[in-house]
């Protein structure tokens, strides 16, 4: 995990919270619910819990658990 106090990473990953329901009640530049995977420095998978319906990814943050992530890490 990694702090991001400026939300700048959250910017250049393109991965910011902008929908305006959760936007008006955690504030601006909040990120999305995610995981990113890394092997020898280069990205191999970015998942992202959001849908439509759930901004937050709350209801199922099944994609950017750890379940889903290892089976990117055996691949």
């Amino acid at each position: 995990m990694i702090a991001d106090p400026t939300s700048e990473l959250t910017r250049a990953l393109d991965l910011e919270l902008t929908h305006p329901g959760p936007a008006k009640v955690l504030g601006p530049g909040r990120c999305k619910r995610f995981a990113l995977l890394f092997d020898n420095g280069i990205c191999k998978a970015v998942e992202v819990s959001e849908s439509a319906d759930d901004p937050t990814g709350d209801s199922d943050p099944s994609n950017s658990l750890a379940p889903n992530m290892i089976k990117h890490a055996s691949k």
